[in-house]
């Protein structure tokens, strides 16, 4: 489940996050937006939750690699993993707002840029990831020397939010799951072609697409609401359509983003929705 960073609403976070470990939800998602102002900054709310549980995991959805390089956000991941246990999946993306990115002081790139950029950072994620030393020469990063560390109990999967062609291809090549935006910025009939990008590229690179991960974030209400964006019905309809979008679309992991009462939307995805999808994709 996604949960949102809001500063107005951090106690609100908090009793969320419990009631989403009590209900054994596998993730909470923590966006990245840190030139909001409304927002808390990802890394100490997401630390600060895990504090406050002791078992779900955390997936920041995703961390923004041109304001946290690559080498930093290693290390932050590391230490993560070390105080809480392994309950970290590293989401990560090459940075889409690039007036956000330079309003905070970052290098304003371009989209060949970015791509780049995102692809190179994996060459320092990896090795850094796996506590090795470091050292990288490229056109958008220049590490001199870096001895990563601590060496990790558990391995910290990494995946990559991508929806443009390039960067699919970045995730094929690189990546341990692939992370789609929204399924009102990427629906359901986009899927299957982007799907096929990323298989192509991992076989080109001697990976085996059934090794990656694919995670949807799917925006929506659970009843009956008007206006909404979206997924929007009965518990039968979320179960009958995220089924098919596990069994037709290939998505393994979905992150539920409650567009209003997330209380209560929690327990009816938890509760009802989930045990469903379950059942279907299993007969």
């Amino acid at each position: 489940m996604s949960l949102d960073p809001d500063a107005a609403r951090a106690d609100d976070g908090v009793r969320l996050a419990s009631a989403a470990e009590e209900a054994g939800l596998d993730y909470l998602a923590i966006q990245d937006h840190p030139y909001q102002a409304a927002h808390l900054d990802s890394w100490t709310w997401l630390t600060h939750l895990a504090g406050q549980t002791s078992r779900i995991g955390f997936m920041t959805d995703v961390a923004d690699m041109q304001l946290r390089p690559p080498a930093m956000l290693a290390k932050a991941a590391l230490t993560f993993n070390a105080l809480h246990h392994g309950r970290l999946a590293l989401g990560v993306g090459g940075g889409a707002f690039a007036d956000g990115i330079a309003a905070m002081g970052g290098t304003r790139r371009s989209n060949p840029e970015m791509v780049t950029y995102t692809e190179e950072a994996f060459r320092v994620l990896r090795p850094a990831l796996s506590g090795d030393f470091v050292r990288l020469r490229g056109a958008q990063h220049l590490i001199e020397g870096y001895q990563a560390g601590p060496v990790p109990a558990v391995p910290v999967p990494v995946w990559l939010g991508a929806q443009g062609p390039k960067m699919l291809a970045v995730a094929g090549r690189t990546a341990d799951g692939w992370i789609s935006p929204l399924n009102i910025y990427v629906t359901p009939d986009e899927v299957p072609a982007k799907q096929k990008i990323i298989d192509g590229s991992a076989r080109a690179a001697g990976r085996d697409p059934a090794a990656i991960r694919r995670i949807y974030n799917v925006i929506g209400v659970i009843g009956t609401a008007r206006g909404v964006r979206g997924l929007s019905g009965g518990v039968e309809q979320w179960a009958d359509t995220l089924a098919d979008w596990s069994t037709r679309l290939r998505f393994d992991t979905f992150i539920f983003w409650p567009v209003a009462e997330p209380q209560s939307q929690l327990e009816l995805f938890a509760g009802e929705v989930i045990p469903a999808v379950r059942e279907r994709v299993t007969r």
